[in-house]
């Protein structure tokens, strides 16, 4: 613990005077005491609150990045609501499917507002029911409902009504999802994610804010002594919060670093583990609700920007703790009690 602190530069020159060498020695130790610190340099519970300050970092981007991935995806699932339905036909007795299909084409090509239709081929179907019926799945073996994917026009949508009746008056098989239903109850899910991870953010800012509060009352206790001796004889509270907030500052910026760097690796390793797995039917489903698994530029500047506010919120924090801490010292020595 250091227990030295900067002096004026009158204080430096005190006792100099020509050819006194202990006048020299004197200028010469007050001009080393002007690099030292009231606030305790490096020891244990400075490493340990870098550490505690890199953790809560570190999962305050994690939570910022899966808020990103899901507000993004959320976002792609509002937009396929408005781009695509889906005609199912159910194979039934006396069916022939492939003509059913390219009616169910044609009809749905036919009201305005759509742009254009396609049958889901075999191979396509086999690998969508792959993850629950394995591979190397023979459709024609069982009761397999074939899909045409319709694609419509976002500013200017067809009568689904019309269009449904229309279809069932020649497959009555056949049926039409235009999606709304169960994508609407995944983007409300989506939302109350994201309003679950910005709860959770605020709560581990939060949680950082008091554990520098807790570390700037620690490190003023040790130095209590030296700090009133400052301010008694006349040290302003502005320098003094000034130390204080400069090496929580850097305290601070260090383990946010630590933690923002760490969680980048981890947003790279998973987007590169997942972009190396899509060759699979799982892979399929999971990039269907997902997308990628990349938090995108933004994602990246978030952490970034999050690292620079959990450094800023260090020093602003040990700033006002300083501050109110002088301030009780003030009010005891005005007290007549």
């Amino acid at each position: 613990m250091t227990d030295t602190f900067a002096v004026e530069p009158h204080q430096e020159e005190a006792g100099f005077e020509p050819g006194n060498e202990t006048g020299v020695g004197s200028a010469r130790q007050g001009a080393h005491r002007k690099t030292a610190s009231i606030v305790p340099a490096q020891n244990i519970a400075g490493r340990a609150l870098v550490l505690v300050i890199a953790i809560m970092t570190f999962l305050s981007c994690l939570t910022f990045g899966a808020v990103t991935l899901v507000r993004d995806t959320a976002s792609v699932w509002e937009n396929q609501i408005s781009r695509e339905a889906t005609i199912q036909i159910k194979p039934v007795e006396g069916l022939d499917m492939e003509a059913a299909l390219t009616t169910a084409e044609g009809i749905a090509s036919g009201f305005p507002g759509v742009r254009g239709a396609r049958t889901i081929d075999r191979a396509a179907t086999a690998r969508l029911l792959e993850p629950w019926l394995g591979s190397g799945l023979d459709i024609d073996q069982l009761p397999v409902p074939r899909l045409v994917i319709v694609t419509i026009d976002e500013n200017n949508p067809p009568d689904f009504a019309a269009m449904r009746a229309a279809l069932v008056a020649k497959i009555p098989s056949a049926s039409l999802d235009d999606h709304r239903t169960w994508v609407d109850r995944l983007v409300a899910m989506a939302r109350t994610t994201v309003t679950i991870g910005v709860s959770v953010l605020a709560l581990m800012l939060s949680a950082t804010v008091l554990t520098v509060v807790f570390a700037t009352r620690g490190a003023m206790a040790g130095n209590g002594h030296i700090i009133e001796v400052l301010h008694f004889v006349g040290a302003e509270a502005s320098f003094i919060a000034r130390q204080f907030r400069r090496h929580f500052l850097l305290t601070g910026m260090k383990g946010a670093a630590a933690g923002g760097l760490a969680a980048i690796v981890v947003f790279i390793v998973f987007s590169w583990w997942s972009s190396r797995n899509m060759a699979t039917p799982e892979a399929d489903q999971a990039t269907a609700l997902f997308g990628n698994f990349a938090i995108g530029s933004a994602g990246y500047l978030g952490v970034a920007v999050l690292v620079l506010v959990i450094g800023a919120l260090t020093a602003a924090t040990s700033h006002v703790t300083v501050v109110a801490y002088l301030s009780d010292i003030e009010v005891r020595q005005h007290d007549p009690s």
